[in-house]
């Protein structure tokens, strides 16, 4: 497996555990992620649908473009795009939100990373034909 394949991958299967791990366990998870838990019955709902179903559809995603070399790239385009534009979220929200937990900033340092690292794949990737 190339490098280019298994940053996607690796992304993907953080995606599907994440969604999955949401669908099914979200007051713990929430809990751990942002020290609340949402206090209505919709509130659930809403995180196990964006949390949960969208990541899992997110990681699938990356894994059918990660199974053919011909949409790699597009792969590698995608966990920057997602990346950045998570951590572009969480930026702002620190910003004018005021104080994060240690968590969010845990978050925000594995997304930048990711991103760098599919970034600097990408730039060094040979160009699709």
């Amino acid at each position: 497996m190339s490098f280019d394949a298994l940053i996607v991958r690796v992304t993907a299967a953080f995606f599907v555990l994440y969604g999955l791990a949401f669908i099914f366990f979200p007051e713990p998870l929430s809990q751990f992620v942002t020290d609340t838990v949402p206090d209505s019955a919709s509130g659930l709902i809403d995180m196990r649908a964006t949390y949960g179903g969208m990541s899992l559809a997110v990681g699938a995603l990356l894994f059918l473009l990660a199974a053919r070399q011909d949409s790699l790239r597009q792969g590698l385009l995608g966990v920057i795009l997602i990346m950045l534009g998570m951590a572009s979220g969480r930026i702002y929200g620190m910003v004018v939100d005021g104080s994060a937990n240690q968590i969010m900033y845990v978050y925000l340092g594995l997304e930048l990373a990711v991103a760098a690292v599919a970034g600097w794949t990408l730039a060094r990737a040979t160009p699709a034909r």
